[in-house]
């Protein structure tokens, strides 16, 4: 492969210098059938050399790639590679096949598969080959260490400069998983002809690195059914009821845990409910699929830190396990990690090999931003974005948006080799990087007029109403910190009430066992055959015997519950002389507080239901959600629709039960609950918050609006240190372009071209994000410092920004219609240009 890459680039970036000495010998010319959809040739003559190595060689010197390695009957011309290779980056659903029906169209044939498979070899190699020249680019910019795409890719991430404002989190980046890049597997021990393993990404984290941690968390395990003094023994260990129904866990066929697994926790509901929004089918992959999805991380900024392969297997604990011992390994200490479960997920780091560390290195967890919504609300009180100090405005469903894009390579990849399906996700991602890079400078402008328009228009709404209410400085905060105290005690059960309320319900099971006992024991005392003289003796031995079974089962039953009664009086202090009854004040009160926790579960079911019919919605509404899912969704939401009703009856009868009854609901109030304090302000039944001032919806509206303008200060701060990272780092990187660049080109290096080309795109793209920039320091409101800093531990570059003329900044009202500025082709009018914008900003006033 490195004589065929060498051979490439001689013929992609020919030196005028170079003369040509191979001597063609006529013997050795070569007839092959082409494809070229420039040129529409069927046949070619390759000439040789008797000094080439190799036909493949002979055929890249004259603009071909054949389709096998030796003695191939059909070559691709390589500029019809390098167009698909373009149209495959900006379309990732753009499949070879397709391709290939364009070629056999322009050549006025019918399509054959000889074709689909031949271009289909032919880019395979054209990749690999351009894989060799990416990283002799890499090397010789210096860009080939260790981890150098993940710590430097994303300037505003990564380009700390001297001197800058502190920020309280280094780094924020998401987690989550996707299903729709699966892979089918053959069936049983088959194998396909493509072996190969696909280890040349740096985005992969290997499958040997990720099971380090499969043992980490593990998948609870179904227990057998246990008796009733087994039962009670539990409750009186652990002073917790047992799980009901509803709340059982079902069990996957390994061993290894979700996110979730293994954490108790008082947002144990949040992970019920996403235990709930998704389809069984993530949780437990088909068979069919060898590669059932990927598991991702991204910056704030879009750029892909990491991916895993899930194998075999739906969201594994061990994926973001693996992830966050990366960060931990290769990041800055003190970063923000955003996972759709990030609440539970945090207790899990915490309980295992990594917490430590973590902790150590001052590290959190929150939640995204949408999904926040559907968690327990004491869990949005403690980890959504919107109330997180130093947040910004940053919702963190980057992810979101990566996997909706993503989903265009999904029908492509679904039949691929294990090899080829990582090649096209590592080929997606890499035109994902860069077109993130791209758009940086509209990410930044965007995100600092976005926040300026808030202070702008909610903070004098928000100093109007403050006044209008005699709210003071300060108050609002204090009541936001009193409602999270308030939702932090609503719902804890004491173990003694857990004990008192197993103890009641133990009574009225024995009082019933004993009236089935005695029910029982007369019909078997004084039973009589319905007719004596028909009869016989076997028939009424038979019925003699299951009345004498029945009996002694309600009599095992009665003593069964006579033991668990007294387990339970010992643990409670209670004699036998003062065993409740039924007319007892403590156990009616108890019964009372048994008909609030009836509601309580009531509520709980319905507001399961109403979440996961907000994440089908999601769903239904997604980019690229394939037909078929949309008709199970939309067939899932009517049965769901059906279940809120059924739901809300229940809830009705369970309210009106209460001592005062509580308000009933209807369908149409339910089915337009978003939020989950909507469900929490219903749940409380015995604590009055008429009189607490943020249960008023004025003021919770208020406060919200303090947090959100709050979050737009943050965000304010973070994007001027941002923006300058950006500024600093396109003017290093412009001075050490022009260093590499001399430094080759005196040594005269093959590898002159294809670094001078890359070279020759990045500079066009930093022009058009210094415009950007440009138009972000002459913002009204802008309140950063609008020159380049100095890169910590570097020295500042001063190389290409002496003695050029100054450029104006582009018009920031006009910004969303003002096209990218054209540069000519020519380097010295680009350079030129380039570095107009350079002295510009660097002569802007700090005070501005």
């Amino acid at each position: 492969m490195e004589d065929l890459t060498d051979t490439y680039l001689a013929w992609k970036y020919p030196d005028a210098k170079t003369t040509n000495d191979s001597h063609f010998n006529a013997e050795y010319d070569y007839p092959i059938s082409v494809v070229d959809i420039f040129t529409l040739d069927k046949r070619a003559i390759i000439h040789q050399a008797e000094s080439t190595k190799s036909v493949s060689i002979a055929l890249v010197q004259q603009g071909y790639l054949g389709t096998t390695p030796e003695t191939p009957s059909l070559a691709m011309s390589l500029r019809t590679l390098e167009l698909y290779y373009r149209i495959r980056r900006r379309k990732p659903s753009f499949s070879i096949e397709a391709f290939a029906k364009v070629l056999c169209d322009f050549y006025m044939m019918p399509y054959h598969r000889r074709y689909r498979d031949g271009l289909s070899n032919a880019f395979d190699i054209y990749l690999a080959i351009l894989r060799i020249i990416d990283k002799r680019v890499a090397k010789e910019l210096g860009r080939d260490a260790d981890n150098w795409r993940v710590l430097n890719s994303c300037p505003p991430c990564s380009n700390i400069l001297e001197d800058e404002p502190p920020l309280k989190f280094s780094r924020m980046f998401v987690l989550d998983g996707n299903n729709s890049l699966k892979r089918v597997g053959l069936p049983g021990d088959r194998q396909v002809g493509d072996l190969r393993t696909f280890k040349e990404s740096d985005y992969y984290i290997s499958n040997e690195f990720v099971n380090e941690f499969a043992n980490e968390v593990k998948k609870p395990q179904q227990k057998p059914q246990q008796k009733s003094s087994d039962i009670v023994a539990a409750i009186v260990d652990v002073g917790a009821v047992s799980k009901s129904e509803d709340d059982s866990i079902s069990i996957a066929s390994d061993d290894a845990g979700d996110p979730t697994d293994g954490v108790h926790t008082v947002n144990a509901p949040c992970a019920e409910n996403w235990k709930a929004a998704s389809a069984e089918s993530n949780k437990k992959m088909w068979g069919i699929f060898d590669e059932s999805g990927i598991f991702a991380s991204a910056c704030r900024h879009g750029f892909i830190l990491w991916i895993i392969d899930m194998v075999r297997s739906g969201e594994l604990a061990k994926y973001p396990l693996a992830i966050i011992a990366k960060a931990l390994n290769v990041l800055p200490p003190e970063f923000l990690i955003a996972y759709d479960i990030g609440c539970i997920f945090d207790g899990t780091i915490a309980r295992s090999s990594l917490g430590s560390l973590f902790k150590e290195r001052r590290c959190v967890c929150c939640v995204n931003a949408f999904h926040g919504y559907s968690h327990n609300f004491l869990c949005q009180v403690q980890y959504h974005p919107s109330i997180i100090e130093g947040m910004g405005l940053e919702d963190l469903e980057t992810l979101e948006r990566v996997f909706s894009s993503s989903n265009q390579l999904a029908p492509v990849i679904r039949y691929m080799s294990k090899h080829r399906r990582r090649v096209f996700i590592d080929l997606f991602f890499q035109q994902w990087d860069q077109e993130k890079y791209e758009s940086l400078g509209t990410m930044l402008y965007n995100n600092y007029t976005q926040a300026l328009r808030i202070i702008n228009d909610d903070g004098p709404e928000l100093a109007r109403a403050k006044q209008e209410f005699n709210i003071q400085e300060g108050d609002l905060e204090k009541w936001r910190l009193d409602e999270k105290e308030y939702f932090s005690t609503l719902g804890k059960e004491p173990e003694e009430h857990v004990l008192k309320i197993a103890y009641v319900e133990r009574l009225r099971e024995l009082r019933e066992a004993e009236e089935t006992y005695k029910s029982a024991n007369s019909r078997f005392l004084i039973s009589t055959p319905d007719d004596a003289e028909t009869e016989t003796y076997a028939s009424g031995l038979s019925s003699t015997r299951k009345r004498e079974t029945k009996r002694r089962h309600a009599d095992e039953r009665r003593d069964q519950l006579t033991r668990d009664v007294i387990l339970l009086e010992e643990r409670l202090n209670i004699s036998r002389e003062h065993r409740w009854t039924f007319a007892s004040p403590e156990f009616l009160e108890i019964s009372k507080y048994i008909s609030k926790r009836t509601y309580e579960k009531a509520v709980d079911k319905l507001q399961k239901l109403v979440i996961q019919r907000l994440f089908e919605l999601q769903r239904l509404n997604l980019s690229y959600t394939a037909y078929k899912m949309r008709t199970h969704i939309a067939k899932s939401l009517q049965t769901r629709c059906q279940a809120i009703r059924h739901a809300v009856a229940a809830y009705n009868k369970a309210a009106l039960a209460l001592d005062p009854p509580k308000p009933t609901l209807d369908w149409s109030k339910v089915s337009h609950y978003t939020f989950l304090e909507d469900f929490a302000l219903i749940r409380d039944t015995n604590r009055d918050i008429a009189d607490k001032p943020w249960a008023k919806l004025v003021i919770r509206e208020l406060i919200k609006k303090d947090q959100k303008v709050k979050r737009a200060h943050e965000e304010i701060i973070r994007c001027n240190v941002e923006v300058r990272r950006l500024h600093t780092s396109i003017l290093d990187e412009d001075g050490h372009f022009t260093i590499r660049l001399q430094a080759i080109k005196d040594a005269s290096l093959p590898i002159y071209g294809a670094v001078n080309e890359f070279v020759t795109r990045r500079r066009r793209i930093n022009t058009a994000l210094l415009t950007r920039i440009a138009q972000i320091y002459s913002l009204p409101g802008f309140t950063g410092v609008p020159q380049p800093g100095v890169k910590k531990g570097s020295m500042p570059v001063d190389t290409v920004t002496q003695n050029v003329a100054v450029a104006e900044p582009a018009n920031s009202s006009d910004i969303q219609h003002d096209p990218v500025p054209e540069v000519e082709d020519d380097d010295d009018d680009e350079v030129e240009a380039l570095n107009g914008i350079v002295n510009f900003l660097g002569d802007l006033s700090i005070s501005k």
